[in-house]
């Protein structure tokens, strides 16, 4: 397992992307790729990645994560940003991608809160957003994120990511932007400092077309 920690999201993708270019598995659906990636981030605040070659977009990851808020799984309007979800969508323009929609669903995300508050030494916060029992739901689109998890230590909101699957030029880059807001809303909705966030993925992997992008 491949292990980093981190003060912020950049200093994870750099050292990252350095490590998966040099020492990742060469895969025949044309991606390099490392297995079993944990990474904790200090300060998941600190969640811009401005990276000179990544060219990040923030605008575009705030206007994702304003979509996920929504919880609209409608990906008409996100596609014309970023034409991924064009492939996504089934024949009403849904995907199952909306990570606010799946949060949303069973009154998940605000059942998390409501468990903190009543018992802050709960392990049972969490967020389950894959569900293998719908996997006759995902032949356009699968989702990359099994489960969140939420726990307070020392009077902080710690939160665990745990992905099957994870880009890290744009998944990554963009998931943990997502993400790190996601546990900004819970922590003040619970009046409590943020504490470290755990990014943890199966199998991440670069696509061939980025393997040179530090070069250019």
């Amino acid at each position: 397992m491949y292990t980093i920690k981190c003060l912020t999201a950049q200093n994870a993708f750099e050292e990252l992307y350095d490590y998966i270019i040099k020492n990742g598995e060469d895969c025949s659906n044309g991606t390099k790729q490392i297995f079993n990636t944990l990474i904790q981030i200090d300060r998941p605040d600190l969640n811009l990645i401005k990276t000179e070659f990544r060219s990040w977009n923030k605008d575009y990851a705030e206007y994702e994560w304003q979509w996920y808020l929504s919880g609209n799984p409608n990906a008409e309007e996100i596609s014309k940003k970023a034409k991924i979800w064009k492939n996504m969508m089934d024949e009403d323009g849904k995907v199952n991608s909306n990570y606010g929609y799946q949060w949303n669903r069973n009154n998940q995300l605000n059942n998390v809160i409501d468990i903190l508050k009543n018992n802050p030494t709960s392990r049972k916060a969490s967020i389950s957003l894959y569900d293998g029992k719908e996997i006759y739901k995902y032949s356009k689109d699968t989702v990359c994120t099994y489960a969140i998890n939420f726990y307070i230590n020392k009077d902080k909101l710690n939160m665990q990511v745990m992905m099957r699957s994870n880009d890290l030029v744009y998944g990554f880059c963009n998931d943990q932007y997502c993400f790190s807001k996601l546990q900004m809303l819970v922590a003040n909705q619970l009046n409590l400092n943020l504490g470290i966030y755990t990014h943890f993925v199966c199998n991440m992997h670069i696509y061939e077309r980025h393997f040179n992008l530090k070069n250019k």
